[in-house]
């Protein structure tokens, strides 16, 4: 496993929809994360940004301390 970095991410949508606003996350290798909240508090948009399945508006996302915002989500063959 790798630790993941969200510097200041943002994801809007068309229409001024702002899904997640400035998140700032670290999350160390071996570490268990749960992100709890409400409908639309933008959890499932925040770990589709992390997967790659949707492109961030602003901020920095890393994996493995690779930046990964614009790598395209693959699937692995093992």
């Amino acid at each position: 496993m790798a630790g993941v970095n969200l510097c200041h991410v943002t994801k809007s949508f068309p229409g001024d929809v702002v899904a997640v606003r400035d998140l700032s996350l670290e999350i160390k290798d071996g570490d268990f994360v749960v992100l709890v909240g409400s409908y639309g508090y933008g959890k499932s948009t925040t770990l589709r940004t992390v997967a790659g399945l949707e492109e961030i508006t602003a901020g920095t996302i890393s994996i493995g301390g690779r930046v990964v915002n614009d790598i395209l989500p693959r699937r692995t063959v093992t």
